[in-house]
């Protein structure tokens, strides 16, 4: 063959791998003129691979990067398809570079059999290993069924358009995207295709590169708000809060911010008693940013937990989580809800309290009928004074303050300044814990 048919050869394969659905998901993915694929030739029975694989930069950080191509066989996993996934997770150990998966795909090749229960399983195994090593991304735009499904939701962040599919059934009953948001399942879903890979790429902007690294800083923005009783907007960046489970768990609030341009976790809730969804959305998102050393700051205004075991397990998870912590009591913390998210139980580094806020070991009602029980002997309509005056002088956080159980009592619109100082100077934060292998809780 002459060279300028070799020319000819190479360039109609990549114009027919450029025209796919995958590539052009990828373009839309990395920044312009930074994707770099590898494998491209790489053939799987009478077709190219099922997949475009590669690695460039998505808003200024290096990532590695897949997409299932629904155009070649559906983008059903093959051999080939397993063999180009392996090699980007292989490579993402080398560089400590983040994976962004977009799933798209009706299943496996039948004609390839039990070889491909080995190609998912070695797929999962890297998802695996690569779990808390380097943050992983899936982005479901298609189809993502039985084993595929599995391996997609082992991702850190899982983002999926509204019209997909995304369901452990091979037959692909159920899955829509209303079910998993409400189930927790995904962290958000996107209205268009083009909406949730633009998701991917805000939210990797949040990210560390890896677990050794730091999450990037970007120029600092005002606060949302100057005035008014929302910590969130007091506190972040205007803009940059970006909400995970909001279809889950609707007492609290959980996502990543910036805070005078450094990367935040925070964790807000609304004073209502928190249930299973709640629990567990706060504890896995405390468990992600704890890998990854994100900084947690949590607004801690609750009447406790419905859900003995989601909140010993949410407990266990700020208990044992060693990156910068910080709480800022809003409202009410009593009892089992404080120790687990604001005193020395959570390990937490700072605590702070609004001045109206209410910390005690028991609820007002509960504390008043019995340390206050002469008191209480009133009739009816009048015991709702009688806790209001135990509230104000017995559960007060100037109370707490008195005794070392708050480090500071500022004023809402000081939140800000008060969480940048102290985030800024725990920085350097090292903790050394206990040789075991993993806790049981």
């Amino acid at each position: 063959m002459s060279t300028l048919n070799k020319k000819e050869v190479i360039s109609q394969a990549k114009q027919e791998i450029a025209n796919s659905v995958a590539y052009k998901r990828l373009a839309a993915l990395f920044d312009d003129g930074t994707f770099t694929e590898i494998d491209a030739f790489v053939k799987s029975s009478d077709s190219y691979a099922e997949v475009v694989a590669g690695y460039g930069a998505v808003n200024g950080c290096p990532a590695y990067a897949f997409a299932q191509n629904s155009d070649f066989a559906g983008g059903a996993m093959s051999k080939a398809q397993a063999s180009k996934l392996e090699k980007i997770y292989d490579l993402a150990v080398k560089t400590g570079s983040p994976v962004i998966g977009l799933y798209d795909s009706n299943g496996a090749r039948m004609n390839e059999g039990v070889d491909m229960l080995g190609g998912y399983g070695k797929i999962l195994n890297s998802i695996s290993n690569l779990s808390g090593v380097v943050p992983q991304l899936s982005v479901i735009l298609g189809n993502c069924f039985g084993a595929g499904a599995l391996n997609a939701a082992n991702a850190d962040v899982i983002i999926m358009s509204k019209d997909a599919k995304f369901t452990v059934a091979t037959n692909g009953t159920g899955g829509g995207s209303d079910e998993a948001y409400e189930c927790g399942l995904v962290d958000a879903v996107a209205e268009s295709e083009a909406e949730a890979i633009e998701k991917a790429r805000e939210l990797i902007t949040y990210l560390p590169s890896n677990n050794l690294s730091m999450a990037p800083i970007a120029d600092s923005a005002d606060a949302e708000a100057v005035s008014g009783d929302d910590p969130i907007a007091l506190t972040v960046d205007a803009g940059t809060f970006f909400e995970l489970k909001a279809g889950s768990g609707k007492n609290a609030k959980v996502g990543f911010a910036r805070i005078c341009g450094s990367t935040a976790a925070v964790v807000s809730t609304n004073g209502e008693e928190l249930d299973c969804k709640d629990c567990k959305k706060i504890a896995d998102f405390v468990n992600l940013c704890d890998s990854f050393a994100i900084p947690v700051v949590t607004f801690a205004n609750s009447k406790g937990f419905k859900c003995l075991k989601s909140a010993s397990k949410l407990a266990a998870v700020y208990a044992q989580a060693t990156t910068v912590k910080a709480t800022v009591v809003t409202g009410e913390a009593y009892g089992p809800f404080y120790v687990a998210v604001a005193g020395t139980g959570a390990n937490a580094d700072v605590t702070f309290a609004w001045a109206d806020a209410s910390i005690a070991p028991l609820p007002p009602v509960t504390g008043a009928n019995i340390l206050w029980a002469d008191k209480m002997a009133v009739p009816v309509s009048q015991q709702q004074a009688v806790i209001d005056e135990f509230k104000a002088t017995q559960c007060s956080a100037f109370a707490a303050a008195a005794k070392g159980y708050v480090e500071d009592i500022i004023n809402p619109e000081n939140t800000r300044a008060k969480l940048f100082a102290a985030l800024d100077m725990l920085a350097g934060k090292r903790v050394s814990t206990l040789p075991k292998k993993h806790s049981t809780i």
